[in-house]
C-alpha cells in the first residue's frame, strides 16, 4: 500500500483553504492526507471542519505558555509525534520562531493571499491585504505559496496566481476572488509537487522538477 505524505495544517480562522485540502484528498488520488489541524484559537471553525471529515483537532494558544520557545516546543512535539512530513500554514496567524522552522527546515509552506514580494511580510494579513492592494489602484493581484523561514513571508516561493482586481471590489469581494481564484488550487498544487518530491530549493529559488 502506498505511503502517503502526512500533514499538519495550523489555522487560525475559519479554515477554507483547509478545506480546499480536504475537497481534493477526497476527489481520490492525492499523495497527501491531513493527520492533525491545530489552532491557536480555539473558537476557530477550522477545528470544526477537521472535526466534520474525522481529522483529529487540537488548540494549541501561544498565551497559554510563558514563551514563545515553550509554545513552540509544545507544537513541535505534537506535529512530530503524528509524523507530520510537511507543516501547512493555511491562514495562521502565529510568526513562527526560529525554533519551530529549524525544527522543521524546507517542511513548512504558507499560503500568503498576495504576489510576494508585494503587499508581504509584518502587518499584511487578512483583509489588510487586500485594503492595501485596492488602496495602490491594483490591476492584478493573486496569491503565493512558499516556503517558510525566519523571515515574515521571505521563503522561497513555490507557485503563484494571479487574480485581475476588478472596478468595484470591496476588500471582502476581492478576498473571495483570490482565495477561489489562487489560495484554494495552488495550495493543494504544492502539496503535491512536495509529496511528489519534485520541489527543489537552489539559491533560494524554488524550481519544479519535471516527472
Amino acid at each position: 500500500m502506498e505511503t502517503k505524505l502526512k500533514l499538519g495544517v495550523l489555522v487560525s480562522g475559519g479554515g477554507t483553504n483547509l478545506q480546499a485540502i480536504i475537497n481534493e484528498i477526497e476527489k481520490g488520488g492525492f499523495p497527501a492526507e491531513v493527520t492533525c489541524v491545530v489552532s491557536n484559537n480555539r473558537n476557530a471553525y477550522a477545528l470544526e471542519r477537521a472535526r466534520k471529515h474525522h481529522i483529529e483537532a487540537l488548540c494549541i494558544r501561544k498565551k497559554d505558555y510563558p514563551d514563545l520557545d515553550t509554545y513552540e516546543d509544545a507544537m513541535i512535539r505534537v506535529l512530530t509525534e503524528r509524523g507530520c512530513g510537511l507543516i501547512v500554514m493555511a491562514g495562521f496567524l502565529v510568526v513562527p520562531g526560529e525554533r519551530f522552522v529549524n525544527a522543521f527546515k524546507n517542511r513548512v509552506i504558507n499560503v500568503h493571499a498576495a504576489l510576494i514580494p508585494s503587499f508581504c511580510g509584518r502587518g499584511f494579513y487578512g483583509l489588510k491585504v487586500h485594503e492595501a492592494v485596492l488602496a495602490k489602484g491594483c490591476k492584478v493581484t493573486g496569491a503565493t505559496v512558499h516556503f517558510v523561514n525566519t523571515e515574515i513571508d521571505g521563503g522561497p516561493i513555490i507557485l503563484q496566481k494571479a487574480v485581475e482586481v476588478k472596478d468595484g471590489d470591496t476588500p471582502e469581494i476581492l478576498q473571495k476572488r483570490v482565495m477561489e481564484q489562487a489560495e484554494h488550487i495552488i495550495l493543494p498544487e504544492a502539496i503535491r509537487l512536495f509529496a511528489e518530491g519534485r520541489l527543489a530549493i537552489k539559491n533560494n529559488i524554488v524550481n519544479v522538477v519535471e516527472r
